[in-house]
């Protein structure tokens, strides 16, 4: 008995300490924040001590143009023919000379693209597929935004090979040289994949100027990482026994990588291929900021003018793209290819895509005498911008005092206090707040890291921009769980619940997240709950697909022996399943900030005041140093948030010896 109070003493007497630490400091910032004037200094950061970091970016950058401008332009100019191939054979055409007497090919029949689709899908899926992704593109024929599609598709057509090409030569590398990868890849695909879409912009469109070619670079290098990530994870799972096959036939380093290596990890690598589709596909309307075009460029532009139709018919069109390609993507990675003895023909071993070529083929030459096949006929197309209209007018009419009742509710009694209190909380106080949590969840060195972190914001200026963007990220993202954790719950326990919340969730992931602007402005115009709607909206899925996994991965046997103990189907989720899942839900979590922080740059768009706000106006005033620190500012809120959660979800796991 005594034994086990002297192991059980030690540890009450450490959580009691870190109580009393916790409650030492909450009175100090409390105390500080009602008596601003005993230190100053501490409480609001003094502009004179601002490291102008800013400025030096936009002299390096200044240096950068002035002095390797024909490398830029070289690049853009190599880049340029690939990319005006793709748009003339999808969206304009080809011609030769000039005037009358020019030559002319055109481009692929809108038919024949809709036939190759479906053929396509029918290849993987059979028809179930090839009626989805072939019923998908005629949609977009149909409702007028076929000529923006193809643009968009244009793009998508070199940003996935360029990406995955890269992605797969880095995973390769951070394969072979595992310190490169631990020093020098992993941070740089955490930085990559925290710092927002936005921030992208300024450095290329300084370096590249304004067009597409720079909005493809931008794209690449958004939607790379998880290609990256991908191929490590994939070349460092393959069973040793098919690694040693390889050393046994005599392979060389080359040869075992691509014949053995490679294909045994295609199932994983082709996941890491449609990451790199729906991120491209993400981009794209922030791209088209600088001159992508396309369906981006008609959404921002609708979101601008708050035409809701033609926002929502060009969102529509976009999500339709994007479920075509997810689940062409999706297929080809579980498709198990048929194997032919060696020697066979082409045609023989891809009969499909042969038959989607012959229909191209076929259909563009006979646009050429049928204008039909050509340009779609506008007796065919409808249009669906006036019926949105009518609704959104309709309900604003009939429950706008309803709708506004709730707005106002929300504003005032949730987002303003925590607003004002972030604002108007010591600068230093909190970010000793966050050091102590990271001495807590991980031991000194995350405290280090944590707290050269929070005092970044500060250093460089944007301190209050950073709180209004943690302000709306936090109660974005505990909305996020308070509606997905039981619904994953509910999906979890429920298996006809599941059938129906699955493929909604599939569904919302697939979405790009300027799609979701699109409701949330139709109801409630501009400002914070507008942005908070649209955050919940787009953060919700992680944390509703985490609690899935982890409530349906609590092993059998331990549902049977608590069943046997006698609990109740209550007790077994509250004192069994729940404790043993929230590893997972806490990374559902972690992925939901994420998730938050980068749709909050894209909300600036409708009038937060945010860090998000910074970007865009860095984006319309050319300040690369602007975009660059802030963009570093919402990776390193990303980056707190990623390993205070992972420190965290660790200490569970080792606490329920699941570690």
């Amino acid at each position: 008995m005594s034994a086990v109070a002297s192991v059980a003493m030690p540890a009450n007497a450490i959580r009691s300490g870190w109580r009393w630490a916790w409650a030492g400091l909450i009175v100090a910032i409390i105390v500080l924040y009602l008596n601003a004037e005993w230190l100053p200094w501490a409480v609001v950061y003094p502009k004179n001590n601002v490291l102008p970091l800013m400025a030096v970016v936009d002299i390096v950058m200044k240096w950068l143009v002035d002095n390797f401008s024909w490398l830029t332009r070289g690049i853009s100019s190599v880049m340029e023919v690939p990319l005006d191939f793709t748009i003339g054979l999808f969206a304009k055409g080809f011609s030769f000379g000039d005037g009358d007497s020019a030559f002319r090919i055109p481009r692929l029949s809108w038919l024949g693209i809709v036939a190759a689709t479906a053929c396509i899908g029918f290849s993987y899926g059979r028809w179930p597929l090839a009626l989805l992704t072939g019923g998908c593109m005629l949609y977009i024929a149909l409702f007028g935004q076929w000529e923006s599609a193809m643009l968009t598709l244009a793009s998508i057509a070199i940003c996935v090979p360029v990406g995955v090409a890269a992605g797969l030569a880095v995973g390769i590398w951070g394969h072979r040289a595992p310190q490169a990868n631990k020093l020098f890849i992993t941070p740089m695909l955490d930085l990559m994949q925290t710092v927002p879409a936005f921030a992208y912009l300024v450095p290329v469109l300084f370096l590249f100027g304004h067009g597409q070619v720079p909005a493809l670079i931008v794209t690449v290098m958004f939607a790379m990482p998880p290609m990256v990530r991908a191929t490590i994870l994939a070349l460092s799972q393959v069973p040793p026994e098919i690694n040693d096959f390889g050393d046994m036939v005599g392979c060389t380093r080359r040869q075992k990588l691509w014949r053995v290596l490679v294909p045994s990890s295609r199932p994983l690598l082709m996941i890491g291929v449609n990451q790199v589709i729906m991120l491209t596909l993400n981009m794209v309307i922030i791209a088209s900021m600088i001159g992508a075009g396309g369906l981006g460029f008609d959404v921002l532009l609708a979101v601008r003018a708050m035409k809701i139709g033609q926002g929502v018919e060009a969102g529509l069109a976009l999500v339709v793209l994007a479920i075509t390609l997810d689940r062409l993507s999706q297929a080809a990675a579980t498709h198990k290819p048929v194997l032919h003895p060696p020697g066979t023909p082409f045609w023989h071993r891809h009969p499909y895509a042969m038959l989607a070529l012959a229909i191209l083929a076929v259909t563009t030459l006979l646009s050429t005498v049928v204008p039909a096949l050509h340009e779609i006929p506008a007796s065919i197309t409808m249009t669906t911008a006036p019926i949105w209209a009518k609704i959104v007018g309709w309900i604003n009419v009939n429950f706008f005092d309803a709708i506004e009742a709730v707005r106002v509710w929300l504003l005032l009694n949730i987002l303003k206090p925590f607003k004002i209190f972030l604002l108007g909380a010591p600068w230093l106080g909190l970010a000793a707040a966050a050091a102590v949590a990271g001495l807590q969840a991980g031991g000194w060195r995350l405290a280090l890291l944590i707290g050269l972190l929070a005092i970044f914001p500060a250093l460089t200026g944007v301190w209050d921009k950073t709180m209004v963007t943690i302000y709306l990220c936090a109660i974005g993202s505990v909305f996020s769980a308070m509606l997905g954790i039981p619904i994953g719950i509910l999906a979890a326990r429920h298996d006809r619940f599941r059938s129906i919340v699955l493929p909604v969730i599939d569904t919302l992931q697939t979405l790009p997240s300027f799609v979701y602007l699109i409701p949330a402005v139709m109801l409630l115009r501009v400002g914070d709950v507008t942005a908070l709607v649209a955050v919940v909206l787009f953060a919700i899925v992680p944390a509703i697909r985490y609690t899935i996994f982890g409530i349906r991965g609590v092993p059998p046997e331990t549902i049977e022996a608590a069943i046997v103990s006698g609990c109740t189907p209550r007790q077994i989720l509250f004192r069994v399943q729940l404790p043993l899942a929230i590893p997972e839900i806490m990374l559902g979590i972690n992925q939901t900030i994420m998730l938050a922080l980068s749709m909050l740059v894209i909300t600036a768009l409708v009038g937060t005041q945010d860090l998000g706000q910074e970007v865009n106006t860095a984006l319309s005033k050319a300040q690369p140093g602007r975009a660059l620190v802030t963009g570093l500012t919402v990776a390193f809120i990303g980056i707190i948030a990623d390993r205070l959660i992972q420190a965290w979800s660790l200490r569970a796991r080792r606490r329920l010896n699941l570690a």
